[in-house]
């Protein structure tokens, strides 16, 4: 993907640290061969958010996007410092109700928006509605066993 797409950050992580700086380093001399070949954990925040400032999530309450892979419960990474393009899936408000469609621009004062699910029909937003684009879906994450979300919160 470009870099060139995205509006950097001053989020840059939050695994910055050197063997120094661990309180149970070996502070004797040499470290551990094995210590140059270490990989640190995953940080989701550095592998899924591309601007932390501007980014939010939203857990979708619907099957409007079905057709995409979203589905109901699902959490949506929104980052509003992506442009609007053809074809992106956001998150908008229409008329007061909050919604998870793929925009389209029809002309320069109306926009349709699409659900990927037949059930939904399609959005047409002119220039006496109501509507705001809350941000660009960048990804989901889908829990696989929702037993798992109860098991959490013991």
């Amino acid at each position: 993907m470009p870099s060139d797409l995205f509006i950097p950050t001053a989020y840059t992580g939050s695994k910055q640290f050197e063997q120094q700086d661990v309180v149970t380093a070996n502070a004797s001399g040499f470290g551990a061969a094995a210590d140059d070949y270490a990989e640190r954990g995953i940080d989701l925040n550095e592998q899924l958010v591309m601007n932390k400032p501007a980014t939010f999530f939203f857990r979708m309450n619907s099957d409007a996007m079905s057709g995409s892979g979203i589905e109901a419960g699902d959490i949506l990474i929104v980052d509003r410092s992506i442009p609007l393009s053809n074809h992106k899936i956001i998150i908008a408000v229409v008329d007061g109700d909050i919604v998870v469609r793929r925009w389209e621009q029809i002309n320069k004062d109306s926009c349709t928006l699409h659900a990927d699910n037949k059930k939904y029909s399609t959005i047409t937003v002119q220039s006496f509605n109501h509507y705001q684009c809350w941000g660009v879906v960048t990804c989901h994450i889908r829990l696989l066993d929702a037993s798992l979300i109860a098991f959490n919160k013991k």
